[in-house]
């Protein structure tokens, strides 16, 4: 049905929330709208926002960035979890889908969203009720496909049966292996492409980040256990090894984390969010760098849920999620 790119062409996509959302304060708008078109013209082709990122702001900048290029890209973004009144709401009612969609639509200047994803299991509406919806509107031709967000193997299942699923979104990297638990089997077993965000652990893994306490007071990172000063010092140990070797092998930090990604499973696609122009080229760079099982063994050993210190969200954060924990 959709003219557009695949998901998965090419293997490395663009998480587009930090030039609005979380990280600090957003990139000046006429600055991140020069990022994005940088990042189309060095080859990305899988841009992914969502409906909370910034409010809606981060949409809107990808809209009024590459409208004039809407059908040589694969535009992914999310409902179900967006800003009502300055307060972070999850809501996966139908009518709540629908309207966000046609705000999805509106803000982004298009008629065609090629992958839609409710954004968090809303734990009031059964999955498939949600999910029904937004199968909805790929019947409708307002979405091409429907991805789910942060759920469990089993949530995962039960989507599945309601309408085909072609995409789950969760965290993983070196240092979050929670969907080596079950949803990546999940995702091979029903032919379900698994999308990585944060594949550099937010910024941990780029070797960039060696004081956490400088990181700006709304930064989303503060508020995360892992970067805490008595976890963040342990963490940075486990760098020392990792950072010798990107430098043997002759990549970035960052290359070496997304290739090892790449190596977990052909149907892993890691979309890394940046605001650096050449950061975004090192990291659509990463697609051409293949690790040999020895080397991908000695990643798996260095940096695994065994020996990150703290956990990844903090308790409020975690009431938000559906995924399995080790």
């Amino acid at each position: 049905m959709s003219k557009h790119p695949h998901l998965s062409d090419p293997s490395i996509g663009l998480g587009c929330m930090n030039l609005s959302h979380a990280y600090g304060s957003p990139v000046p708008h006429e600055e991140a709208v020069k990022a994005l078109q940088a990042a189309f013209d060095m080859g990305y082709r899988h841009f992914d926002t969502a409906t909370l990122y910034g409010g809606g702001k981060n949409e809107l900048l990808v809209g009024e960035a590459l409208k004039e290029r809407r059908n040589e890209f694969f535009l992914a973004s999310k409902c179900g979890m967006a800003m009502v009144d300055g307060k972070k709401t999850i809501n996966g009612r139908p009518e709540n889908i629908r309207q966000q969609c046609e705000d999805s639509l509106q803000r982004l200047q298009t008629d065609y969203i090629d992958l839609y994803y409710l954004h968090r299991l809303d734990p009031e509406v059964a999955i498939e009720e949600s999910v029904g919806t937004l199968g909805d509107l790929v019947k409708e031709g307002k979405i091409g496909s429907v991805g789910l967000s942060e759920v469990s193997a089993d949530t995962l299942k039960k989507a599945h049966s309601e309408f085909p699923i072609t995409a789950l979104q969760s965290e993983y990297s070196l240092w979050t292996r929670n969907p080596e638990i079950a949803t990546l089997a999940t995702c091979n077993e029903l032919d379900i492409h698994f999308v990585a965000f944060s594949p550099l652990a937010r910024g941990f893994l780029t070797g960039s980040l060696m004081d956490a306490s400088q990181l700006e007071a709304k930064d989303i990172r503060n508020n995360m256990p892992r970067f805490q000063t008595e976890h963040y010092e342990h963490n940075l140990a486990l760098l020392n090894d990792y950072l010798s070797l990107a430098k043997d092998i002759g990549c970035t930090p960052a290359q070496l984390a997304l290739a090892w990604l790449k190596g977990k499973g052909n149907n892993i696609v890691p979309i890394p969010g940046t605001r650096s122009v050449q950061h975004m080229k090192d990291n659509l760079e990463a697609g051409q760098l293949i690790l040999d099982k020895q080397q991908m063994a000695l990643l798996d050993n260095m940096i695994n849920q065994k020996n990150v210190s703290g956990p990844r969200y903090n308790a409020a954060q975690q009431k938000e999620i559906d995924t399995e924990e080790f």
